[in-house]
């Protein structure tokens, strides 16, 4: 998933008295962290975007695979959760402020370049592609990174101009 040398004590992404950030709400979605209780709503995500996903990720991380399972989605979603458990990455779902529908996923890790401090990868399902709701999420996430985390230089593979996929998170 993530690559990272970059570790607090203990091989913790984030120092233990940053307060990870929770849930967000707004207007038109809200973020809390992923969980397996997300599976069923994760994978109808996932499969209903698998060519959007496979595009953006490239095929040098193999996810979303074709054949993807939900016994799968369902060890990816409780891997996500424990990775957040021990504070490596961080792993959020963008729900509909209703709770009733997975809009997509957002990802914090640290990076691998010492020059900047966290790599965010997140994604929209593939219905709301170019959407309103995908510009609004990348301008909140954008600012959410370096305001509400300790973070100066933050890298979003895919969507920075020069940047590809870079680290895929799933």
């Amino acid at each position: 998933m993530f690559n990272s040398p970059r570790k607090a004590a203990g091989g913790a992404f984030l120092p233990e008295d940053f307060v990870v950030p929770t849930l967000v709400a707004g207007p038109d979605f809200q973020i809390r962290p992923i969980t397996v209780h997300d599976v069923v709503k994760d994978y109808g995500a996932v499969i209903g975007s698998l060519d959007r996903l496979a595009g953006r990720f490239g095929p040098e991380w193999g996810w979303p695979d074709r054949e993807f399972t939900f016994e799968q989605a369902l060890i990816d979603v409780a891997w996500l959760q424990k990775e957040g458990q021990l504070r490596r990455s961080f792993s959020y779902v963008v729900i509909t402020p209703d709770g009733e529908r997975q809009l997509g996923r957002i990802h914090v890790a640290p990076s691998d370049d010492p020059e900047t401090d966290a790599v965010v990868v997140f994604w929209v399902r593939a219905d709301e592609e170019n959407s309103a709701l995908e510009k609004e999420l990348e301008t909140f996430v954008r600012q959410w990174v370096t305001t509400a985390w300790p973070f100066t230089k933050v890298r979003f593979p895919g969507r920075d101009p020069g940047e590809g996929s870079g680290q895929a998170a799933h």
